[in-house]
C-alpha cells in the first residue's frame, strides 16, 4: 500500500526576523505605547488601573498579532468561514440576554474582569471574509463575477444589520468601508461601488429619521451641527474638547498639565476623546507627530497591498487598510468637531480591551501577507 502522504502543518515556517514589517511594528507599538501615556495622563486620578489594563491589552493583542503570523495565510483563507460565523455568533450574542446596554448602545459583552465588545472583530472578519469570496478571479487578472460581489454584499449587509440593531451607528459605518475597499479593489465595476455608497447613505439616513436611535444618540450625532443645542449634555462635552484642543497651542501644556485633562471635565476622554488630551498636554506638534504616525500605519498597509503577488493577501492588507483609515478619520473629525460624535475609538491609542485586540491582529494580518510575499522574493 501507498502511504499517505501527511496533511500540511497550519502553521507555517518560522519567518526570518528581517522579513517582518519593521518599520509597522515599531510604529503600532508607538502609538500604543503614546496610548497608554494619555490614558495615565487622564485616568491617573483614578489610580493606576486604567494604565494596568491598558498595558495589559497590548500584551494580549501582540500575542494574537504572533498567532496569526504562525499561520499560513493558506489557513488563514480556510478559517475565514469560522472567524465570521463566530463574529456573527458574538454579535447574536450581544442582542440576547448576554448582551450589556452601555450609552444606550446593547455592544458589549461583559465577563468577569473582561468586557468584549464584537463589532470590533466582526471588523478582523469581514478583512478575511470578503477576500475569499473575490481573491479567486483576481489570481487570474479578472474581474470578479457579479455572483461573487452579490455575495460579498451579503456578507457585509449581515453584520452591518446586526450592529445597527444594537445599534452602533459608528462601527456599522466601519464594516460597510471595510466592504467597500475590498470590493473597489477587487476590481468589481462602479455600479456595485455606487449601489455600496447608497446603501450607507440608507443606513444613515435611516437612522437619523427613524426611531432606531435614541434621541441622546441622535444628539451626539448632530451635536457637530449645532454644539450650543444642548449645553448640558453632549453640547457641553463638544464644548470642553474644543477648550482643551484650543488650549494646546504649538507645545501643548505638558503631560499631566493639561487643564480640562487634569480636571476631569470632559466624559469618556480616555477612550473616545483621547486625541483631546493629546492635543492639549502634547500641543500642535506633539498631536501631528500621532497623526503622522497613525499615517504611516496605513501607508505602511497600502504599499502591502501594492507590492503583494497573491490576492487574497492584497485584499486582506486592503480591508485592514481601509478599516484604519476610515476609523482614524472618524475618529478625530468628532474630536475636532467637524465629524459626528459616534464613539469609535483612536486605533491603538484609545484605551479598550476590544479594539486593542482587534487592531493587534489587523496588524499581525498584515505582517503575515507582508512575510509570505517577501519569502516568494529571491
Amino acid at each position: 500500500m501507498t502511504a499517505l502522504a501527511p496533511a500540511p502543518a497550519p502553521c507555517a515556517p518560522r519567518t526570518p526576523w528581517w522579513r517582518l514589517d519593521w518599520g509597522l511594528v515599531i510604529a503600532a507599538l508607538g502609538l500604543s505605547l503614546v496610548g497608554a501615556t494619555l490614558v495615565y495622563s487622564t485616568t491617573h486620578r483614578f489610580g493606576h488601573g486604567y494604565l494596568a489594563h491598558h498595558l495589559f491589552n497590548l500584551a494580549v493583542g501582540m500575542l494574537m498579532a504572533f498567532g496569526v503570523m504562525r499561520l499560513r495565510v493558506r489557513t488563514i483563507q480556510t478559517l475565514a468561514p469560522i472567524v465570521y460565523v463566530l463574529a456573527l455568533l458574538g454579535l447574536l450574542a450581544v442582542l440576547g440576554p448576554l448582551g450589556s446596554t452601555i450609552n444606550g448602545s446593547r455592544s458589549w459583552i461583559e465577563l468577569p474582569g473582561l468586557s468584549l465588545q464584537p463589532a470590533e472583530f466582526a471588523k478582523v472578519a469581514l478583512c478575511v471574509a470578503l477576500p475569499m469570496v473575490l481573491a479567486e478571479r483576481g489570481e487570474r487578472g479578472a474581474r470578479p463575477p457579479a455572483r461573487d460581489v452579490m455575495v460579498a454584499g451579503v456578507l457585509v449587509a449581515v453584520p452591518v444589520a446586526l450592529v445597527v440593531l444594537q445599534p452602533d451607528l459608528g462601527s456599522a459605518t466601519v464594516l460597510v468601508m471595510i466592504g467597500l475597499g475590498v470590493v473597489t479593489v477587487s476590481g468589481a465595476r462602479w455600479p456595485w461601488i455606487a449601489g455600496a455608497l447608497a446603501a450607507m447613505a440608507a443606513v444613515v439616513s435611516a437612522a437619523l429619521f427613524t426611531p432606531m436611535l435614541s434621541a441622546y444618540q441622535k444628539a451626539r450625532l448632530t451635536a457637530f451641527l449645532h454644539p450650543d443645542a444642548d449645553p448640558g449634555g453632549i453640547g457641553y462635552q463638544m464644548h470642553q474638547v474644543r477648550l482643551a484642543i484650543g488650549g494646546g497651542g504649538w507645545t501643548g501644556q505638558g503631560l499631566l498639565h493639561g487643564r480640562a485633562t487634569q480636571a476631569g471635565v470632559i466624559p469618556f476622554q480616555q477612550s473616545d476623546f483621547v486625541f483631546s488630551a493629546a492635543a492639549e498636554e502634547l500641543g500642535f506638534l506633539g498631536s501631528a507627530a500621532l497623526i503622522a504616525l497613525l499615517g504611516f500605519v496605513v501607508v505602511r498597509g497600502l504599499l502591502i497591498a501594492w507590492h503583494t503577488h497573491d490576492s487574497f493577501g492584497r485584499l486582506v492588507a486592503v480591508g485592514v487598510s481601509s478599516w484604519f483609515l476610515f476609523q482614524i478619520l472618524q475618529n478625530i473629525g468628532m474630536n475636532l468637531a467637524v465629524l459626528p460624535v459616534t464613539g469609535l475609538p483612536l486605533p491603538f491609542v484609545s484605551y479598550g480591551g476590544s479594539s486593542m485586540f482587534a487592531c493587534w491582529i489587523g496588524i499581525g494580518l498584515l505582517l503575515k501577507v507582508h512575510a509570505d510575499d517577501s519569502a516568494r522574493r529571491p
